[in-house]
């Protein structure tokens, strides 16, 4: 048999026939018979999905959570208390959420299922010495295998012969740079950057290999990643922890409020225990936020279809308030704080230095040197660099309609290419011109590419490639117009240019070029590539977005760190992050090696810190995520790739790009943006914290209501009964689901305040019912709205000869009396609505009207009020009847004083706004 567990060190640094021998295989394969028996010991070569819970099991348990249960109690007491239609109003709350939530559940399960997609399904193997199409799933270890551009990996592989091979490994490392790939042993700096080796779920993009294979399925990096991804836990959210502790909070408030209220109308009032029993079922249904589910739904809704206008896409209502709470953003940089495209920054020739910017001078002939407009005609050298961007180059940019460009090769390339346009020239026009006659491709070994092409009547070789490799192979240089010998003082000068600029994170590419006289059909590469004249090099990078700038400052002012997560250098890193002021001048870089080499403790020290870190591999980031998240940090976490897979999903909230992310990413994170830009993260927190406030405001608009509808119920039994129930429990019943509801749904859809970006993010040590919220709603409004309720009842009583003839107890007088306790109370409403839209800013400065749905409440629940007086049927069943002109003049004022009052406090307490 063979040795199937083989590590990434022995397979890149023992000998091909070493690994050869452990795999038990040959240059040309195994046999037919050898690779069934290995796929029976080994399985598929596909990613295996985890067996979950049964779909029965994940639907029941969305409708036993305790907020669940709650609502199934509130619909059996409104049953019990004669509401059939309430009770069954509020299961269907109930149902809808439970079934909603189930459905989200299910999509995140698609994570893998989108691994399982990115493998090939066929692949060219050597089976019995001939070379035959298979299906991946099929490919064992000790496989030997072909291929060539654009074929994807189907395993863990040594290279056995490789030809100019360049592997896109973005989907590993989420860089799009890609790897040169070469049979000799070569460590590189990060996780998957050893020259010899390649790897499942990547792909070729440009060369041929053969390779032979050494992991398959769950036991490749990919199916590794896959089983991180699959094995993280669905981690609670804030918002339903705090939902959880306040429905915990009222729940036990209403039982005891309710057990209360029965025992003293049996002992005190002497209340029939029947009777009394009612009575205590109403309070409780009263205290019982049948509303809390819908406005949440409503807030989170809302905030979904802001942050879709601001290009971010939430897979999960509950990540809405999350992002509120982000306290850490573990950033990519490739595409999100940067723009994704390789962008020629500077042109250094040996006696002068050109700055490229903005979009270009196409068509112009022109380029800028120190801000000023320079011919080209007058700069022979620009010209003739520019020249061999566009002529040695394999890549093509496509625009389309919107002059959006598609890169047909590398980003490099495509670097060079544009750069060339920005001057007009067209690579397109130009290879038509100039016929090429020959290529040597790029290989890793030599790192240059050569093309020679037919100019006029002569033959010219263009070399691109690295500095040294290219001025090495250099006699002469172009000085202006002039080609004189070159001194080691030319040297020394591009040298110096170029560590200047690699010591900003950027990367140069040399040229060179001179006029072939040999035949070339018989001009070997080393002949060919020999006695150049040295031009100059081309800089480039990969630019910061031009807005990712204001978006670092807002985060640090509303104090959400951004700690930088990449698979790129060290070095280009601590650029990027300094030039767009994440990180200052002592920043710590680490490596994906020093992380592996860090303890637990260490790493929290770390990352107390200013920190970047490069070269990571996917369990480095799912490392950083998870040690965040152990030290009380709520954790954003960005990807594109499937390397990023396990982090999106352990994250608070994983962020993936809609425009390069996989399906992997996306599947995984809880919100895609579909603009791959940083900028619209820090809009969704915005949005996010924006959701926690209104829930927070309708929590306190639901509180100051009960106060009103529990008041009257303490004065009966404060007074053994002598003072008649001045509300009955039917009508606390409809206050609670009629009139309650939509004023405090349209508290769901204000907008976020002013400053609310100027704050921390909310301490997790904060709770929805805090001693504000408490002493507003019991203490301030509650107490207000109660007040004025009551008075309307005794008021009304007073009109009738009270306190000359005893309260009535019963009867036409009694009823008008518990109507204006009713109107009274929804009248304070419409106050009390008015004043929860803000914490600290007047209604009049928002806009007394400009809630659209909350005046839509208003008018419901005053026709609601008509309905309970004027319709005969519902009289007799709420008790109600009609008031007279006095009793609605002091409705209809009833508001104005009230907010005229809170809106006094609001500027005492935080002067003007």
């Amino acid at each position: 048999m063979f040795k199937h567990k083989i590590d990434l060190k022995s397979a890149s640094q023992d000998t091909i026939n070493a690994l050869i021998d452990d795999l038990n295989t040959t240059t040309r394969g195994i046999s037919s018979a050898e690779a069934a028996a290995r796929l029976e010991q080994t399985g598929p070569n596909e990613i295996q999905q985890a067996v979950g819970e049964s779909q029965f099991k994940m639907l029941m348990k969305n409708f036993i959570s305790l907020m669940a249960i709650l609502l199934w109690v509130g619909g059996i007491i409104a049953i019990l208390a004669g509401m059939t239609e309430l009770g069954l109003a509020i299961w269907a709350v109930n149902i809808i959420n439970g079934g909603f939530s189930f459905w989200q559940e299910r999509s995140a399960q698609r994570a893998t299922s989108a691994l399982k997609k990115m493998l090939p399904t066929y692949v060219h193997v050597y089976r019995d010495d001939k070379l035959i199409k298979l299906e991946a799933r099929d490919l064992v270890p000790g496989d030997v295998f072909n291929l060539q551009a654009g074929d994807s990996v189907s395993a863990d592989a040594r290279l056995i012969t490789a030809t100019s091979l360049e592997v896109d490994q973005s989907s590993l490392t989420g860089e799009t740079v890609p790897e040169d790939k070469q049979v000799t042993f070569i460590p590189g700096e990060g996780k998957y950057s050893e020259s010899n080796l390649i790897y499942a779920g990547t792909t070729v993009g440009a060369g041929t290999a053969t390779a032979v294979a050494f992991r398959t399925g769950m036991q490749t990096e990919f199916g590794q990643i896959a089983e991180l991804t699959e094995n993280s836990k669905e981690e609670v959210t804030p918002l339903q922890q705090e939902l959880d502790r306040l429905t915990k909070q009222l729940s036990m408030i209403a039982i005891a409020i309710g057990i209360l209220f029965f025992i003293l109308a049996v002992t005190i009032v002497h209340y029939p225990v029947a009777k009394s029993f009612i009575f205590a079922l109403g309070m409780i249904v009263a205290f019982i936020p049948e509303g809390l589910l819908p406005t949440v739904t409503l807030s989170l809704a809302q905030g979904v279809q802001r942050m879709a206008k601001r290009h971010a896409l939430v897979k999960n209502l509950n990540s809405v308030e999350t992002l509120g709470e982000t306290t850490v953003i573990c950033s990519d940089k490739t595409g999100t704080l940067t723009q994704n495209q390789m962008t020629v920054t500077n042109i250094i020739l040996p006696n002068r230095e050109f700055e490229v910017t903005g979009r270009g001078y196409v068509n112009n002939g022109k380029v800028k040197f120190n801000g000023a407009d320079v011919e080209l005609t007058a700069q022979p050298q620009l010209d003739k660099l520019l020249q061999i961007a566009a002529l040695d180059n394999d890549t093509r940019v496509q625009t389309d309609d919107k002059s959006v460009g598609k890169i047909l090769g590398t980003p490099t390339e495509a670097a060079l290419i544009v750069v060339a346009k920005k001057a007009g020239i067209s690579a397109d026009e130009l290879s038509h011109q100039y016929r090429r006659l020959k290529e040597y491709t790029f290989d890793s070994s030599r790192k240059r590419m050569s093309t020679i092409n037919q100019i006029d009547s002569k033959k010219e070789i263009f070399t691109k490639g690295g500095l040294d490799e290219v001025i090495g192979q250099c006699d002469f240089v172009l000085d202006g117009d002039t080609i004189r010998p070159i001194q080691d003082s030319d040297r020394v000068t591009a040298k110096d240019a170029e560590k200047k600029y690699a010591a900003q994170g950027l990367r140069s590419l040399a040229m060179a070029y001179r006029e072939v006289t040999e035949d070339i059909d018989n001009l070997q590469m080393d002949q060919a590539e020999a006695k150049l004249i040295y031009v100059g090099q081309a800089v480039m990078m990969d630019p910061p977005r031009p807005e990712v700038f204001d978006a670092i400052k807002k985060c640090k002012t509303a104090q959400i760190r951004i700690i930088m997560v990449t698979g790129d250098s060290a070095l280009t890193a601590k650029s990027i992050g300094q030039t767009i002021g994440i990180v200052g001048d002592g920043v710590r870089v680490i490596t994906g090696d020093e992380l592996d080499a860090m303890s637990n403790e260490e790493l929290k020290v770390a990352v107390k810190q200013e920190v970047i870190f490069a070269r990571v591999a996917p369990e480095h980031k799912f490392r950083i995520v998870s040690t965040l998240q152990t030290m009380g940090e709520v954790v954003a976490s960005t990807g594109d790739g499937v390397n990023d897979a396990p982090a999106l999903k352990k994250a608070d909230i994983g962020v993936a790009m809609g425009v390069t992310g996989t399906d992997v990413a996306k599947d995984a994170a809880d919100m895609i943006l579909t603009d791959d830009n940083f900028v619209s993260i820090v809009s969704a927190i915005e949005e996010g914290r924006a959701v926690y406030s209104n829930i927070q405001k309708f929590l306190l608009y639901i509180l100051t209501s009960n106060v009103g509808e529990a008041m009257p119920s303490v004065l009966f039994l404060l007074s053994r009964g002598l003072i008649p129930l001045p509300l009955t429990v039917m009508q606390i019943l409809t206050i609670d689901i009629g009139t309650d509801m939509l004023p405090a749904l349209g508290l769901g859809s204000e907008k976020p305040e002013p400053g609310i970006m100027n704050k921390a993010p909310r301490n997790p040590k904060d709770h929805l019912m805090s001693k504000n919220v408490l002493w507003r709603a019991f203490g301030w409004y509650g107490m207000i709205g109660a007040a004025v309720s009551i008075g309307g009842y005794f008021w009304i009583n007073h009109l009738h000869g009270w306190p000359d003839v005893s309260l009535a107890a019963a009867g036409p007088v009694y009823a008008e009396a518990t109507t204006m306790t009713l109107a009274a109370i929804i009248f304070s409403q419409i106050a009390s609505v008015m004043n929860s839209r803000s914490q600290k800013a007047s209604v009049f400065k928002l806009g007394v009207f400009s809630n659209h749905k909350i005046n839509f409440g208003i008018l419901v629940e005053i026709l609601i009020l008509l309905m309970l007086m004027y319709v005969a049927p519902l009289r007799e069943v709420f008790g109600t009847t009609t008031l007279q002109w006095q009793a609605w003049l002091y409705l209809i004022v009833l508001p104005i004083p009230i907010v005229l009052i809170e809106n006094l406090r609001k500027r005492i307490a935080y002067g003007k706004r």
